[in-house]
């Protein structure tokens, strides 16, 4: 979920999406939303797969990817928040 605000607060502030996968699918979908909806769902799906299959160790090492992945976000952000407010 974090994952998903982090990257509509990179739309809103014209932070380009790094993942080309989810870059895309906002590009040929008709709303950039939709698209990214359906990334995060395809995400969650392979997620409970890994949880409903017993691979607990590889769901685990999931979750701390989309953790940095999270904090990356945030970090990008206040990057991009910081360079506009210095302009």
């Amino acid at each position: 979920m974090l994952d998903f605000l982090t990257t509509i607060a990179f739309l809103i502030n014209g932070v380009s999406e790094g993942n080309p996968l989810v870059r895309l699918a906002i590009k040929v979908s008709p709303n950039p939303i939709g698209g990214l909806l359906f990334v995060k769902f395809a995400a969650v799906l392979l997620g409970v797969y890994c949880w409903k299959g017993g691979r607990l160790r590889l769901l685990g090492r999931i979750n701390l990817l989309f953790a940095l992945v999270v904090a990356w976000n945030l970090a990008a952000l206040i990057m991009a928040s910081a360079q506009f407010h210095l302009l």
